[in-house]
C-alpha cells in the first residue's frame, strides 16, 4: 500500500524564460525559504544555554505587578525560571541572543499567521528591540527585558499555536479535545546546547502551514486588486461556446492558478474545460467542465471573503492536535466525506451524508467500539412524536408498512434492506446518540450538499469500513460479512482494539494535489469566528 502523510503536500510553482534568470530566481526563492526556515527554528527553541548570570526572584513579581497584560503567565514564568534557577535565557556573554531577532520578527509579521490583533505592551517591545531610549533598556542584561522577552514568546505562543480559548469554542459548539499547549516545554528548549542538532517545529497542525502559504498568495491577489464578477449572459457555459463571458472565465481562473493559457480568446477551449474541472473539484463540486450559475457563484465570492475563510479555518488548526500515531477517522463535515488513516497516512476516504442544519452533525471525538450488524432502529423521541405518531394517525396500518413494532413505549424498525439504518450501524459510544450507519436512500450520496441526516452519520460504503475494520480477524471473511449484513437478525460485534472517530469541522483545506479546497460554511459556524476573531 502506498503510504501517503497525512495532509502533508507540495506546492510548486515556478516559471522562467533564461536557464540564468531561472537559476537565479532559484537562489533567491531558496534564500527567502531558508531565511524563513531560520525564523521558525529561532522561535521555536535552541536558545542560550548560558546560566552563568542569574536575576533576583523577586523581579518577576514586580514585572506582573508593572505589566498586569502577562499576568496570566505568572504560574509560567515561576515554573520555568525556578527550574533554571533564575539564569537568563535570552543573553549570553555577548548581549541579546539572535533568537529575539526571529521572535521579535515573527511578532512583527502576526499578520502572515491570519492574526489582526496586537500583542501587549508591542510599543515597548519594539523600542526594547530597536533599542531606542526608552525606561526598558536592552542592554546592559538586566531582568526586566528578560521577562518581557519571555513573555512576549509566552504570548505569541499561545495566540499563534493555540488559538482562542476553549471556553469561546465551547460556544462556538466546539467540543473536540483542545490541544493542551506546555509554555515550560517550549521554554524548555532554552537549555539545548546551542550547537545541539535540533530541528524545531512549529507546534501546530501540518494543514495550519498548507492554509498559511494560501494566505499570503490570496492577498498579494487582493493587493494586485483581486477579480472582477463574472456577468452571465445564459444559464451555462461549455466546451465549444464562444463569449466575452468565456473571457472573463478565462481570466478569473488564471488568477487563481487553476487556469495557465491563453487570457484573451472567447472561445471554450479543452484546456479551459479542464481548468473548469480543477475549479470544480476544488469546492466539492460535480466535475462536468459546465460553468453554469453556481460554478460562476462561486468564481464571484471576492478575494477578500475567502482569505477571511483561510483565516478561519488557520484558527481551527490551531486547536487540533500536532499529529496523531495510530488509526483513526476523520469526518469532516463540510467536505461530506469519512477519511481513514493508518499509522498517520490516509488510506482512503468516502463520501456521507451529515446533519441537516436544523439537527446538526456534532463536532465532538468518540472511540468506535462495536459494529452491529442487522441493526434495528429505534425511533428517537422527537421523531416518534413528530413523524411516527402523526402517520399512525392517518394510517392504522403505518407501522406495518414501516416494517415497525411497539415496544413497551417506544417503537423500532426491525431489520432489513428497508430499515433507515441499513445493514449496518458503527457504533462510537457517546451523549450525543451520533454512530455511522448504512441507509437504504443511496442516491443523497450523489448531491454536492449532503446535509440531510437528523445528526448521524450515514455511509456510501458502510461494507467497506467493516471489512476495513475487521480485517485484522481471519474469521470476518467477506461471505461472513455479507451474510450478517442480510441476516434479519440483530448482531454485535465488539473490536478487539477501538478506534478514534474525530468529527470536526474545515471549511478550507489543502488536499493531496496541493490544491486550495473550499467548501460551503453548512453551519454558519465560520461567521461566527470570525465574529470572534475579527471584531
Amino acid at each position: 500500500m502506498k503510504k501517503i502523510p497525512l495532509l502533508v503536500f507540495l506546492v510548486a510553482c515556478f516559471c522562467g524564460c533564461k536557464e540564468t534568470s531561472h537559476l537565479t530566481d532559484q537562489a533567491g526563492a531558496d534564500s527567502l525559504r531558508e531565511q524563513k526556515m531560520q525564523e521558525a527554528q529561532l522561535v521555536a527553541g535552541n536558545f542560550s544555554d548560558q546560566t552563568s548570570f542569574h536575576f533576583d526572584s523577586s523581579a518577576l513579581l514586580s514585572f506582573v505587578k508593572k505589566y498586569p497584560d502577562f499576568a496570566s503567565y505568572t504560574d509560567d514564568l515561576e515554573k520555568f525560571y525556578r527550574a533554571r534557577s533564575y539564569s537568563y535565557a535570552w543573553y549570553d556573554r555577548r548581549g541579546l541572543i539572535e533568537q529575539a531577532t526571529g521572535l521579535f520578527n515573527r511578532i512583527r509579521n502576526l499578520d502572515e499567521d491570519g492574526l489582526t490583533k496586537t500583542l501587549p505592551y508591542i510599543r515597548l517591545f519594539q523600542a526594547l528591540m530597536d533599542d531606542r531610549d526608552t525606561l526598558l533598556q536592552r542592554e546592559p542584561m538586566n531582568a526586566e527585558a528578560e521577562l518581557m522577552l519571555t513573555s512576549q514568546y509566552f504570548s505569541f505562543a499561545r495566540h499563534v499555536w493555540q488559538g482562542i480559548g476553549e471556553d469561546e469554542t465551547r460556544k462556538l459548539e466546539w467540543y473536540l479535545p483542545r490541544k493542551k499547549l506546555d509554555l515550560k516545554t517550549l521554554m524548555d528548549s532554552l537549555l539545548l546546547p546551542s550547537g545541539h542538532a535540533f530541528v524545531a517545529r512549529e507546534p501546530v497542525y501540518r494543514q495550519y502551514a498548507l492554509l498559511k502559504s494560501y494566505l499570503k498568495k490570496y492577498k498579494e491577489i487582493e493587493s494586485a486588486g483581486g477579480w472582477k464578477p463574472i456577468s452571465p449572459e445564459k444559464k451555462s457555459y461549455q466546451k465549444g461556446d464562444s463569449s466575452l463571458v468565456v473571457l472573463q472565465i478565462r481570466k478569473r481562473l488564471f488568477a487563481t492558478g487553476e487556469y495557465a493559457g491563453d487570457t484573451t480568446s472567447l472561445l471554450f477551449t479543452q484546456d479551459l474545460e479542464t481548468a473548469v474541472k480543477s475549479f470544480q473539484e476544488s469546492r466539492g463540486a460535480m466535475t462536468d467542465g459546465v460553468v453554469g450559475t453556481g460554478v460562476i457563484r462561486e468564481m464571484n465570492i471576492p478575494v477578500g471573503d475567502l482569505i477571511e475563510k483561510i483565516v478561519v479555518n488557520m484558527e481551527r488548526c490551531r486547536w487540533v492536535p500536532e499529529r496523531m500515531d495510530g488509526d483513526y477517522m476523520v469526518v469532516n463535515i463540510p467536505s461530506f466525506k469519512l477519511y481513514v488513516y493508518q499509522s498517520d497516512s490516509l488510506v482512503w476516504d468516502m463520501n456521507i451524508v451529515a446533519g441537516q442544519v436544523l439537527h446538526q452533525t456534532v463536532i465532538f471525538t468518540g472511540d468506535l467500539k462495536y459494529i452491529v450488524f442487522s441493526p434495528y432502529w429505534n425511533v428517537p423521541t422527537s421523531i416518534l412524536q413528530n413523524e411516527i405518531m402523526p402517520g399512525i394517525q392517518k394510517d392504522p396500518d403505518y407501522l406495518e408498512k414501516h416494517n415497525m413494532e411497539r415496544v413497551d413505549n417506544m417503537v423500532r424498525q426491525k431489520p432489513g434492506p428497508r430499515n433507515s439504518l441499513g445493514l449496518v450501524k458503527f457504533l462510537f459510544p457517546n451523549s450525543y446518540s451520533i454512530y455511522f450507519h448504512d441507509t437504504p436512500s443511496k442516491s443523497l450520496f450523489d448531491k454536492d450538499n449532503r446535509a440531510f441526516s437528523h445528526g448521524c452519520i450515514r455511509l456510501a460504503e458502510p461494507k467497506k469500513l467493516a471489512q476495513y475494520l475487521l480485517r485484522n480477524n481471519p474469521e470476518w471473511t467477506t461471505t461472513k460479512i455479507d451474510a450478517a449484513m442480510n441476516a434479519g437478525q440483530e448482531k454485535y460485534v465488539t473490536l478487539k482494539k477501538t478506534v478514534p472517530v474525530l468529527i470536526a469541522y474545515l471549511t478550507a483545506f489543502v488536499g493531496r494535489d496541493g490544491k486550495l479546497n473550499l467548501r460551503k460554511d453548512v453551519y454558519n459556524m465560520d461567521t461566527r469566528l470570525g465574529q470572534m476573531m475579527f471584531q
